[in-house]
């Protein structure tokens, strides 16, 4: 379902529109979104981004113009997540601090990775598939693992940052 309070670039491409569901969020032009992915309200997606089928990106998640969010991918919003309070009292919106997420220009996350609110992904920077990003990951650099760790730290070139 893509609710009417989506705000949709141009030429976005949603493959199977009756397969996703997208709410008050901002999809950027020519950005691709496969079948199950769900977008929350506030999210903002620039241009050119790739998402991969099974993606959830809640409430305070960022991403920047020619990002790939690989298929599975997890990024959350909270962090002290919980359905009550000590009293047994089920918890509302009003309960919970959205912590905010930026995942940069040109970043990749890979298949099946979990991003725990509050990071910021690096320009360029690469997450390998199944890892638990708890921190911030530098520009241009490659992390893997649970947690996530730097194995390929940016390299510089005579013609920039690769």
């Amino acid at each position: 379902m893509i609710a009417a309070d989506v705000r949709l670039g141009q030429g976005v491409a949603i493959q199977h529109p009756e397969l996703v569901n997208l709410y008050g969020c901002t999809i950027g032009d020519g950005t691709k979104i496969a079948a199950f992915v769900e977008i929350q309200r506030g999210v903002i997606i620039g241009a050119n981004v790739k998402i991969e089928a099974f993606a959830f990106l809640p409430t305070g998640v960022r991403i920047e113009d020619g990002a790939f969010i690989g298929p599975h991918a997890c990024f959350t919003n909270d962090r002290f997540p919980r359905a009550v309070d000590d009293s047994g009292r089920l918890l509302d919106g009003s309960d919970w601090e959205i912590i905010p997420t930026l995942v940069k220009r040109g970043a990749s996350i890979g298949a099946n990775a979990t991003i725990v609110c509050g990071v910021t992904i690096g320009e360029g920077a690469m997450v390998g598939a199944g890892s638990t990003v708890t921190r911030d990951v530098p520009a241009h650099a490659t992390v893997v693992g649970t947690p996530a760790r730097v194995v390929n730290p940016a390299l510089e070139r005579a013609d920039g940052p690769r």
